[in-house]
């Protein structure tokens, strides 16, 4: 069935990238928003707006029901949940289907299934996704868990079956830590998820983090879109992305994602999905799947020629995948910064207005965002304010394009993380492609030692 309207249950870049893709196909949009985001360029832009709520998320972006009766009151006929808040909320599926409105996302199942870190798991092993070593399922009885981390070898990860963004998380050294830090991840999880179930893998000494992009169409066909190099974070989150990986060859970009759009193909996977490996030495390790567009999807959008909000749409209305395996090509290289609100070397958030605002421009620079001058970015959220995305022929024409456009960016009245990335693109590591998930962390150490 053909969408008309679209509810976009987010805001920011996110709703305004959804907006935008919804308007190329002829589909009207509906922003909802809370009281502090009322004048927001998304909320400007879209045919319609609906009030949700107090600034607190709680009160609107995560609340179901304001967010149901905003569907129904402006008569849109598919929600499209972007990124965050309630995008992953099985239940929130179940309740927008159970209204007869088309859901923008994945089965409701498999959200649950994916969202659940040891079934997710325990459903990727099934699915041939390779893992790395750790418990069959959920530990809770100490005895348990020192088996298995004298089964796997220590240093082992504690991990939070709930969790995200580093929390519920311990890396334990040796036996006479297992049960402190077990009882730490667990009380964390708990106060963060309200669940303190935790498993125990092998940790890794100094991966890369790497994430294929897959869509499936939910009748048994799906495709792969290549990776995704997220190895540069500080403490679990993702500061620069980048496709294709510096360290992956054709080879084997092709061979997981292969094995990648198999699975996915024999779960019968909806729309988009990404998922997530630690890789070091050559070898892939499963981590996590995320059912639903990601923050970083520009760079693969770049690279593919493929518009994956379109996509999404269009399998939302019963259609089939637009393109076959094989007709997918990867063409060049494409850098995503993420510009965020914040002080550069403190990482304390800057909300505040915005006095002045010019993006960069030029040949393959992307800019997603929904800044202007005076827009007031409230303290309520997140503090990413925009995405800055660059194209080249190759990685070294790439870097001197996105050096060239954080030099144009400008945002004042507010502190932004653009000095971290005008440095960042200045050292020798990153120039070679040469990181993993611990180089950003001990780079901010050296410098501020």
């Amino acid at each position: 069935m053909p969408i008309k309207r679209i509810l976009i249950a987010n805001r920011g870049e996110i709703a305004l990238r959804i907006h935008r893709a919804a308007h190329e196909m002829g589909i009207e949009t509906v922003a909802v928003h809370s009281t502090a985001d009322a004048e927001a360029m998304h909320v400007r832009l879209a045919d319609h707006a609906v009030c949700i709520g107090p600034p607190a998320a709680s009160d609107s972006y995560l609340n179901i029901a304001n967010i149901i009766s905003a569907a129904e009151v402006s008569h849109a006929d598919a929600i499209h949940p972007g990124y965050g808040f309630l995008s992953e909320n099985a239940r929130f599926a179940e309740i927008v289907e159970a209204h007869g409105i088309a859901w923008i996302g994945p089965k409701p199942e498999h959200i649950r299934t994916m969202g659940d870190k040891v079934e997710a798991k325990r459903s990727a092993g099934a699915l041939g996704l390779p893992l790395v070593p750790g418990s069959n399922g959920a530990v809770s009885d100490i005895g348990e868990a020192h088996e298995v981390a004298a089964r796997i070898g220590y240093p082992v990860i504690i991990k939070a079956a709930s969790g995200g963004g580093g929390r519920g998380m311990k890396v334990c050294e040796s036996a006479d830590q297992l049960e402190t830090l077990m009882r730490q991840a667990g009380s964390e999880a708990k106060a963060a998820f309200g669940d303190d179930t935790v498993y125990i893998e092998k940790y890794l000494g100094n991966p890369r983090h790497i994430e294929f992009q897959i869509f499936g169409d939910g009748r048994g066909n799906a495709i792969h879109l290549g990776e995704r190099d997220c190895s540069l974070q500080r403490r679990h989150q993702k500061v620069l992305e980048e496709a294709p990986s510096p360290v992956l060859s054709s080879e084997e970009r092709d061979r997981m994602g292969t094995i990648c759009a198999k699975a996915m193909a024999d779960m019968g996977y909806r729309g988009a999905g990404t998922i997530e490996f630690l890789w070091e030495a050559g070898e892939f390790y499963f981590i996590e799947m995320n059912t639903r567009l990601q923050v970083e999807h520009p760079v693969t959008e770049m690279i593919t020629g493929v518009d994956l909000v379109r996509e999404q749409i269009r399998i939302a209305e019963g259609e089939d995948l637009s393109c076959a395996q094989e007709d997918i090509t990867f063409r060049g290289h494409a850098i995503e910064c993420r510009i965020n609100a914040e002080d550069a070397w403190t990482f304390a958030p800057s909300p505040g207005q915005v006095t002045y605002y010019h993006a960069a421009g030029g040949m393959h620079v992307r800019v997603d965002s929904g800044l202007y001058a005076g827009y007031r970015i409230p303290p309520y959220y997140d503090s990413m304010i925009a995405k800055l995305i660059v194209y080249g022929r190759n990685r070294d024409r790439c870097i001197m394009r996105l050096r060239r456009a954080l030099e144009e960016m400008v945002v004042e009245g507010v502190k932004t993380n653009l000095p971290l990335h005008q440095a960042l693109i200045q050292q020798e590591d990153v120039l070679a492609g040469e990181y993993t998930i611990k180089w950003l962390e001990d780079w901010l150490g050296r410098r501020e030692a």
